[in-house]
């Protein structure tokens, strides 16, 4: 994946966000999907909180913290550096989920 060097940093950011606000995590997944024209990588948890409907546009926004402040802002702005973008897709009470979007060209898959 063609992504900038702090791709990481934004991996850690969503593991950290999971611990601190999961109230009954047990389990933190990532996994893949390749669609026709993009990869989607899933980042899910089930911490039994979940992100509000109200908030999931709001969560990436530079205003928008409630502890420490801009992880998912400074997430986004990472990703957007290469052409990547985030959403949150979880269930509410349930978990939070992530989908970090790789458009086609910035991926690929090497052979055996």
């Amino acid at each position: 994946m063609f992504a900038d060097p702090l791709f990481e940093k934004v991996i850690y950011n969503l593991i950290d966000n999971a611990v601190k606000h999961g109230e009954t995590i047990t389990e933190i997944s990532f996994y893949t999907e390749e669609k026709p024209d993009e990869l989607i990588i899933f980042c899910e948890d089930d911490g039994g909180v979940g992100i509000p409907t109200d908030a999931k546009g709001k969560i990436f926004r530079r205003e928008y913290f409630k502890n420490s402040g801009l992880g998912l802002f400074l997430s986004g702005e990472i990703l957007t550096i290469t052409g990547l973008t985030i959403t949150e897709t979880g269930t509410p009470g349930v978990g939070a989920r992530f989908e970090i979007h790789v458009p086609e060209g910035m991926f690929r898959f090497g052979g055996v």
